[in-house]
C-alpha cells in the first residue's frame, strides 16, 4: 500500500472530547468523528498531543482507539499515538492499539529522558517491531526536548514498517533533505506552515486546525498538487485568523475544543489538568475567527 493509503493525506490531530467532570465523552466523540469525515478528513490521529495523550490512561487510550475505529467504519484511517518516554510502555500501547483496530501508529521521539540518537533508534525500532502496523514518527523537539537528526531518520527509513514523519520541527531545508534521501512521507505538523510543507513536497497534513476546517485544508492541499499556488496562498491567508486563534492564543488542544464546543460539535470544552479551559478574552478572539472560517 502507498503511504497515502496507510495514513491518509488530509489528517486531523483529533481532540479527545470530555465531560465536564473529566470523563471521556462517547456521545461527543461520535459526533466529532462524523464531523471530521464529513468535512473531508481521510485520516484521524487519536491520542496525540491535541488528544491530551499524557493525561489518558492505557485503558482510556485503548477504548478511545476502538471507539474511533468503530465509528469511522472504514471511512478514514485511524492512527494511534502510542509513543512515551518508556520503550516497554510504548510497545504495550502499540500492541493494544493494534488489537483495538488501529491502522497505524504515531511514535514520538522519547521525551524527558533525552536519550542519545542511538537510544532513539533502538526505541523506535523496538516499537516498530512490536506490531505489524505502519509507523509514523513524530518529530516535535519543542515538546520532546530531543529531535530526530537527519541521519537517524535516514537509518529509521530502512525499517520496513517506518513509513512516515509528522514534522513539527519547522526546518524545511532538513525536511527536504530527508525526503530526497529516503522514501519517508512527510506530514506537516505545524498548522502555520501547512502551505510551506506542501510546497516542498510533503505528502499531507496532520492538523489541529483541521478539527474545524478539514475541508479548507483539503482545498489547500489540492491547490498545491494542481500547481495553483495563487489559490493555495489565498486559502492560506483566509485561514490565518483561525490558525492564529487556535495555535497561538494559548494551546491547540484547548482552543480547538473551545471552537468545537462553540459550533456544537462537542458538548463541552473540558480539558484535563495541567491544561485549563480558555479565559474569556481568548474565547472572544476565537469567536471572531470561527465566525469567519
Amino acid at each position: 500500500m502507498t503511504t497515502e493509503q496507510l495514513f491518509g493525506t488530509n489528517c486531523v490531530a483529533m481532540v479527545t472530547p470530555m465531560t465536564s467532570d473529566g470523563q471521556l465523552d462517547d456521545n461527543s466523540l461520535g459526533r466529532l468523528v462524523d464531523h471530521l469525515v464529513a468535512t473531508g478528513c481521510d485520516g484521524i490521529v487519536v491520542a496525540g498531543t491535541a488528544g491530551e495523550a499524557p493525561t489518558l490512561t492505557d485503558a482510556e487510550t485503548e477504548k478511545l482507539v476502538a471507539a474511533v475505529v468503530s465509528r469511522v467504519d472504514g471511512r478514514a484511517t485511524v492512527t494511534a499515538g502510542v509513543g512515551t518516554y518508556d520503550t516497554a510502555t510504548s510497545i504495550e500501547r502499540a500492541r493494544r492499539a493494534e488489537a483495538a483496530g488501529a491502522d497505524g501508529l504515531l511514535v514520538v521521539c522519547p521525551y524527558y529522558s533525552r536519550p542519545t540518537q542511538a537510544g532513539i533508534l533502538a526505541h523506535c525500532a523496538a516499537v516498530a517491531d512490536a506490531t505489524d502496523l505502519p509507523v509514523m514518527l513524530y518529530d516535535v523537539p519543542a515538546r520532546s526536548g530531543t529531535a530526530f537528526t537527519p541521519e537517524s531518520l535516514t537509518l529509521l527509513a530502512e525499517h520496513p514498517r517506518i513509513r512516515a514523519v509528522k514534522d513539527a520541527k519547522g526546518d524545511l531545508y532538513e525536511a527536504s533533505t530527508v525526503m530526497s534521501r529516503t522514501s519517508l512521507a512527510y506530514y506537516c505538523g505545524i498548522d502555520e506552515l501547512n502551505l510551506a510543507y506542501l510546497a516542498v513536497g510533503a505528502t499531507g497534513l496532520v492538523s489541529v486546525v483541521g478539527n474545524l476546517v478539514a475541508d479548507r485544508n483539503a482545498a489547500l492541499a489540492d491547490a498545491v498538487r494542481r500547481g495553483d499556488l495563487v489559490s493555495a496562498r489565498r486559502i492560506q491567508v483566509e485561514l490565518l485568523p483561525l490558525t492564529d486563534a487556535v495555535m497561538r492564543t494559548s494551546q491547540g488542544a484547548i482552543m480547538a475544543k473551545a471552537a468545537l464546543a462553540e459550533i456544537g460539535v462537542i458538548d463541552t470544552a473540558a480539558v484535563r489538568l495541567p491544561l485549563l479551559e480558555s479565559p474569556p478574552e481568548d474565547l472572544l478572539r476565537l469567536a471572531v475567527a470561527t465566525s469567519n472560517r
